[in-house]
């Protein structure tokens, strides 16, 4: 993705160049911080464990365990750290825990990038079906999330690719990564079974299983529901959230202005999205987590996503009133 921008002229190269300076300190800092709450999460469970408190525990940590896709996401992009090692150090590792191997990602989040909202090359388009009101709740739910990820990984590892936007060349790429990833998990669990420990269930698996409908508010609200033009200031939604969830999901609320310039660094992406609203003379689309759960919701009971067109956005919020007229 270096050198990709989705809307050229919108901002001064220098000021681009900028704002798009990598740090090691600050890639290590915002890692540190997120491995650090997920321990925390995690002994706050282990000493919960058995009483009521267990509850929110295993919520928190699974929380957090979700998130860590915002760190992969950006590992990804190389943008974290300016040395390059600990991109692909710490991605392989969290793509392992996420059951997302890191190059199938990397593959599939450029094709993403290069083809937003195009139903037939974004990678995270390519062969989805159009969400009716059920489909679209089992998979807020996970159940088809989760179904979907450990299928793929069983499906490639069988030297079975299908994805469109996967080259000849990144097969077996993307192969011998399943088959490693599948020879991990059998590890973790002949050593499970062998020492009769379910940690690996306890403080990984059913935590990231069942806290990721609230991630999925994350994965649902950046694209859904808007036009499917290539236009980033268009096809791609702000979130409006508070200031933990936007450390915890690496400014990636900043979404419009990640996809405009997607080279520029999780850390100057507020300031991005100010340079971007000051040119473009207008806010990005814009919602809240619940607020577009509820418009999105609304819209499908009314008729599934193919009843709306590719053209126009279908999930809005209300338009703001004009106060150069308000009394």
């Amino acid at each position: 993705m270096e050198g990709f921008v989705g809307r050229r002229g919108l901002i001064e190269p220098q000021r681009l160049k900028e704002l798009s300076g990598r740090s090691d300190l600050k890639g290590a800092t915002q890692m540190a911080g997120h491995l650090g709450a997920l321990a925390a999460t995690g002994i706050a469970l282990h000493l919960a464990w058995g009483g009521w408190w267990a509850v929110p525990a295993f919520l928190a940590h699974g929380i957090v365990l979700n998130f860590l896709y915002a760190a992969q996401h950006e590992l990804s992009h190389a943008t974290p750290f300016r040395t390059r090692w600990p991109n692909l150090a710490f991605g392989r590792a969290i793509g392992f825990a996420m059951l997302y191997p890191r190059d199938f990602d990397q593959i599939q989040h450029f094709a993403h990038h290069r083809h937003t909202q195009d139903w037939e090359r974004d990678g995270e388009l390519a062969g989805r079906p159009r969400y009716t009101l059920a489909s679209y709740l089992l998979w807020m739910s996970g159940l088809t999330y989760w179904q979907s990820r450990v299928a793929r990984i069983l499906r490639l590892a069988r030297r079975v690719v299908v994805e469109p936007y996967i080259r000849e060349v990144e097969k077996p790429l993307v192969i011998r990564e399943a088959r490693w990833h599948l020879a991990g998990y059998a590890l973790i669990a002949a050593v499970s079974l062998a020492s009769g420990s379910w940690a690996a269930v306890l403080y990984w698996l059913a935590p990231m299983v069942a806290a990721k409908p609230v991630h999925q508010l994350q994965n649902t609200i950046e694209h859904l529901g808007l036009t499917h033009s290539s236009d980033t200031l268009s096809n791609t939604r702000t979130i409006r959230t508070n200031p933990v969830l936007r450390r915890l999901g690496w400014n990636m609320a900043y979404h419009t202005a990640h996809h405009t310039f997607p080279a520029v660094p999780f850390h100057a992406l507020p300031a991005l999205h100010a340079e971007i609203v000051t040119r473009s003379g207008r806010e990005p689309p814009t919602m809240g987590y619940l607020e577009f759960q509820a418009r999105m919701i609304a819209a499908l009971a009314r008729g599934g996503e193919a009843a709306y067109g590719d053209d126009r956005s279908w999930v809005v919020a209300p338009a703001a009133p004009d106060r150069r007229t308000a009394a």
